[in-house]
Protein backbone atom coordinates (compact mmCIF):
# COMPACT_ATOMS: atom_id res chain seq x y z
CA UNK A 1 0.00 0.00 0.00
CA UNK A 2 1.10 3.26 -0.92
CA UNK A 3 0.91 6.92 0.70
CA UNK A 4 -1.55 7.78 -1.83
CA UNK A 5 -3.60 4.92 -0.46
CA UNK A 6 -4.03 5.36 2.84
CA UNK A 7 -5.08 9.28 2.33
CA UNK A 8 -7.97 8.06 -0.18
CA UNK A 9 -8.73 5.47 2.93
CA UNK A 10 -8.73 8.35 5.27
CA UNK A 11 -10.60 10.57 2.92
CA UNK A 12 -13.35 7.74 2.11
CA UNK A 13 -13.66 6.68 5.60
CA UNK A 14 -13.52 10.02 7.84
CA UNK A 15 -15.72 12.51 5.02
CA UNK A 16 -12.17 14.40 4.68
CA UNK A 17 -11.03 16.44 1.67
CA UNK A 18 -7.94 15.17 0.02
CA UNK A 19 -6.21 17.95 1.04
CA UNK A 20 -7.25 17.24 4.57
CA UNK A 21 -6.59 13.74 4.83
CA UNK A 22 -3.09 14.59 2.57
CA UNK A 23 -2.24 17.17 5.54
CA UNK A 24 -3.27 14.71 8.42
CA UNK A 25 -1.22 11.97 7.21
CA UNK A 26 1.90 13.97 6.22
CA UNK A 27 1.78 15.61 9.84
CA UNK A 28 1.76 12.16 11.61
CA UNK A 29 4.63 10.66 9.41
CA UNK A 30 6.59 14.26 9.72
CA UNK A 31 6.57 14.07 13.76
CA UNK A 32 7.17 10.12 13.46
CA UNK A 33 10.29 11.09 11.78
CA UNK A 34 11.40 13.91 13.98
CA UNK A 35 11.09 11.71 16.90
CA UNK A 36 12.92 9.44 15.51
CA UNK A 37 15.46 11.79 14.69
CA UNK A 38 15.53 12.93 18.18
CA UNK A 39 16.41 9.55 18.72
CA UNK A 40 13.23 9.06 20.64
CA UNK A 41 11.27 5.81 21.25
CA UNK A 42 7.61 5.82 19.55
CA UNK A 43 5.64 3.27 20.63
CA UNK A 44 1.43 2.94 18.68
CA UNK A 45 -0.67 0.95 21.12
CA UNK A 46 -1.03 -2.59 19.63
CA UNK A 47 0.61 -2.02 16.57
CA UNK A 48 4.79 -1.62 17.70
CA UNK A 49 7.06 0.79 18.42
CA UNK A 50 9.57 2.56 16.09
CA UNK A 51 13.58 3.38 18.10
CA UNK A 52 17.12 4.33 16.29
CA UNK A 53 19.91 1.93 16.52
CA UNK A 54 23.26 3.04 16.86
CA UNK A 55 26.13 1.71 15.56
CA UNK A 56 30.26 2.03 15.83
CA UNK A 57 32.34 2.30 12.79
CA UNK A 58 33.64 -1.03 11.26
CA UNK A 59 36.42 -2.02 8.76
CA UNK A 60 34.41 -3.36 5.55
CA UNK A 61 35.01 -4.60 2.32
CA UNK A 62 34.29 -3.01 -0.75
CA UNK A 63 32.02 -6.49 -2.80
CA UNK A 64 33.38 -5.49 -5.80
CA UNK A 65 36.88 -4.88 -5.35
CA UNK A 66 37.36 -6.21 -1.74
CA UNK A 67 39.28 -3.32 -0.88
CA UNK A 68 39.38 -2.50 2.69
CA UNK A 69 36.92 0.08 3.49
CA UNK A 70 36.31 2.16 6.58
CA UNK A 71 32.38 2.22 7.18
CA UNK A 72 31.57 4.98 9.74
CA UNK A 73 29.37 5.32 12.50
CA UNK A 74 25.53 5.13 12.01
CA UNK A 75 21.90 5.56 13.56
CA UNK A 76 19.83 2.93 11.53
CA UNK A 77 15.22 3.25 12.41
CA UNK A 78 13.92 -0.15 13.48
CA UNK A 79 10.41 -1.64 14.33
CA UNK A 80 9.49 -3.85 16.60
CA UNK A 81 5.66 -5.46 16.38
CA UNK A 82 3.70 -5.29 19.34
CA UNK A 83 2.28 -8.65 20.42
CA UNK A 84 -0.84 -8.21 19.28
CA UNK A 85 0.10 -7.63 16.45
CA UNK A 86 2.55 -10.55 16.34
CA UNK A 87 -0.17 -12.87 17.48
CA UNK A 88 -2.43 -11.05 14.68
CA UNK A 89 0.10 -12.06 11.57
CA UNK A 90 0.58 -15.83 13.22
CA UNK A 91 -3.01 -16.38 13.46
CA UNK A 92 -3.41 -15.03 9.48
CA UNK A 93 -0.39 -16.80 8.22
CA UNK A 94 -1.03 -20.44 10.01
CA UNK A 95 -4.77 -20.41 10.80
CA UNK A 96 -4.40 -20.54 14.38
Amino acid sequence: MKKSDIQKKLSREFGLTSSQSRKILDAVIDRMALMLCEEQRLEVRNFGSFFTKSYKSYDGRNPRTGEPVRVGEKKLPHFRASRRLTMELTKKRFGG
